[in-house]
């Protein structure tokens, strides 16, 4: 009996900490467009009471770019801008992680290997060699 009060005790917690903020389930729309042309181009945006936000335009299956920013739990702003046409997706924002810097051994070895090119690179390019494939004869 003990354990099953205990057990009770630990879902009432626990559905009480996975409820949503009372803030955003009160959030309200403040803006909103929507505009959609017949050359296939769009735009849209809207702005919520609770500090979320998001506007895009571009070009239905070529390009887009937009932003959208709302608050993390800990209330530090997030901010996101994007692209995304035919190279990709490119995302930005301060939150995201950046790639460390390429080791200068590594730059060191890329440009020599840009200012002293191999045999090949120096002919334009690789030459397959045509090699006499074995003739067989067919037999009855």
């Amino acid at each position: 009996m003990y354990k099953l009060f205990i057990c009770c005790i630990a879902v009432l917690i626990s559905s009480s900490l996975a409820r949503p903020n009372q803030y955003d389930a009160a959030a309200e729309t403040r803006s909103f467009s929507n505009d959609l042309k017949e050359d296939g181009s769009y735009q849209y945006q809207f702005d919520t009471t609770n500090g979320i936000a998001a506007q895009e335009s571009g070009v239905g299956g070529y390009y887009a770019s937009g932003s959208s920013a709302y608050y993390a739990p800990d209330g530090q702003l997030i901010t996101l801008s994007y692209t995304a046409d035919e190279n990709g997706f490119h995302p930005s924002g301060d939150h995201l992680p950046t790639p460390p810097p390429i080791p200068a051994a590594i730059l060191k070895a890329l440009d020599y290997i840009r200012t002293h090119p191999n045999q090949e690179n120096r002919e334009g390019g690789s030459q397959l060699k045509q090699q006499q494939q074995p003739q067989y004869k067919r037999y009855q």
